[in-house]
């Protein structure tokens, strides 16, 4: 068990946690309250349709070394 408990990590896990919804709208299951493609867009000023954003989240989490490929 890891234990997350400086900014950096507790932010990272909410974008990583962010990601996987929006890979899990994008097949059909939505959530109540804001979609993960809203949220992602508005706070990363994305644009385009569910599967460009999640591309372009994938990118920026790569590039901040969140997420490796």
């Amino acid at each position: 068990m890891t234990l997350l408990n400086t900014p950096e990590q507790i932010n990272a896990y909410r974008l990583l946690a962010l990601k996987s919804r929006l890979k899990m709208e994008i097949v059909g299951l939505k959530g109540r309250g804001p979609s993960a493609e809203t949220m992602i867009k508005k706070e990363f000023g994305l644009k385009g349709n569910n599967k460009k954003i999640l591309e372009q989240f994938e990118k920026i989490l790569v590039d901040n070394g969140i997420l490796q490929k």
